[in-house]
């Protein structure tokens, strides 16, 4: 069990003014919040420190000021989307340092909430620049941590105020760190993970780690295709990083050392154009013509993984395992979801899943419903994958 404090360990906030990092980086759209997903993902924290009577102070950053004020990016656009899912009216402050967040902070009420000004229009919050840090610190007397996704940086609202403030997890936040503990930190064995992707390049971190980590290490998508040609496959025209078959070697090797087993497809589905429902042909790996790509991972594959996934009791599941968004491109990670989700289901897999085009293909499948835990969280996830601290979490520990 990671080592932090949560809410249950807050003590009495009546009256007190908390400022709580928030992931409200949301997706807009005529001038409205077009994704409330990330909203939503916050309201059991704000409602329940407003509930027991706490000045709820909301930070966040909002697109890419880069220091400096824009109102396309305030925050104050987003007030109305923070409201709705409420279920009432919320405040907007129009700075979040300084005398003018102070005299906007002084006129609310216990319970009320408020969205503080976009916080990266300050130079001093990518910067975690202290003098930042203390001026956040200044507007409110506890701190709360409910934004994972923006735990890989040392921001000044996502690190230096845990320093500065008694410093708590968000109930986001918790669920988040407890999933990831049971996944990775201290799983149950036997653990599986599937990493897919298109390019073993921007993965070659999370497959070093994790092969060391799991007992079984699924590979799927275009990056699967680099490992089969280390192994002597002719991948014809399919996607594949030639220049990559001696790191793709050397995570064999280290697989081999820690008794980890590498699965690769067996069976593929190729085609001769990357387009929506080509002609196909299903082919063992060492059939694929030279004028044809492998675009997806064959049934007889798909039901040994399954099998492989019977026997184990921790997924982490990160990319697809063949170009889902192009059908029927998408039946291997559709069919392999499912089993996972029937797993879990039952109660015999505890299944953790992340990334952006991991949450888009389980939603496809129609199980993100059924995993244990679903990170929407992107850069956050990958780099928890790859073993890299995360500032953010860091701070929190006690």
């Amino acid at each position: 069990m990671p080592n932090f404090k949560t809410l249950d360990d807050i003590g009495d906030v009546t009256g007190k003014k908390v400022l709580v990092r928030v992931d409200l980086n949301v997706p807009m759209a005529g001038g409205a919040v077009a994704d409330d997903t990330r909203i939503r993902a916050a309201m059991p924290t704000i409602r329940e420190l407003s509930d027991k009577g706490a000045i709820v102070l909301l930070l966040a950053h909002f697109g890419r000021p880069k220091g400096a004020k824009n109102p396309t990016q305030s925050l104050s656009l987003v007030i109305d989307g923070v409201a709705d899912v409420l279920g009432h009216s919320v405040m907007f402050i129009p700075d979040c340092i300084g005398e003018g967040a102070k005299a906007g902070v002084a006129v609310l009420a216990p319970g009320d909430v408020a969205v503080l000004e976009n916080t990266r229009f300050h130079a001093g919050e990518e910067k975690n620049d202290p003098a930042f840090a203390d001026a956040l610190a200044e507007v409110g007397d506890l701190y709360v941590d409910d934004a994972f996704s923006a735990a890989h940086r040392a921001h000044g609202s996502t690190e230096g105020i845990a320093h500065r403030l008694p410093a708590y997890a968000g109930r986001a936040m918790e669920a988040e760190l407890n999933a990831l503990d049971a996944a990775l930190g201290n799983p149950v064995h036997p653990v599986a993970a599937v990493v897919g992707g298109a390019k073993v390049s921007s993965k070659i971190d999370v497959l070093r780690n994790l092969v060391g980590r799991v007992d079984h290490l699924i590979i799927g998508g275009g990056m699967a295709n680099t490992f089969l040609a280390a192994r002597g496959v002719d991948v014809g025209k399919s996607l594949c990083e030639h220049d990559l078959v001696d790191t793709a070697n050397a995570i064999f090797d280290a697989a081999d050392a820690a008794g980890c087993t590498i699965h690769l497809p067996y069976d593929v589905v190729v085609a001769k154009e990357f387009a929506p429902n080509p002609p196909t042909r299903t082919v063992n790996v060492h059939e694929v013509a030279a004028d044809e790509m492998i675009l997806d991972v064959g049934p007889a594959a798909v039901e040994a993984l399954a099998d492989v996934l019977k026997n184990c009791r921790t997924l982490v599941w990160n990319g697809p395992l063949g170009a889902f968004e192009t059908p029927p491109f998408d039946t291997a990670t559709v069919a392999l979801a499912k089993t996972a989700a029937a797993l879990t289901r039952e109660g015999s897999l505890i299944s953790v899943a992340g990334g952006g085009d991991t949450v888009a293909a389980l939603n496809h499948a129609g199980v993100a419903g059924d995993f244990t835990f679903v990170s929407t969280a992107g850069g956050a996830f990958l780099e928890w994958m790859e073993g890299k601290p995360l500032p953010g979490v860091d701070a929190l520990k006690a």
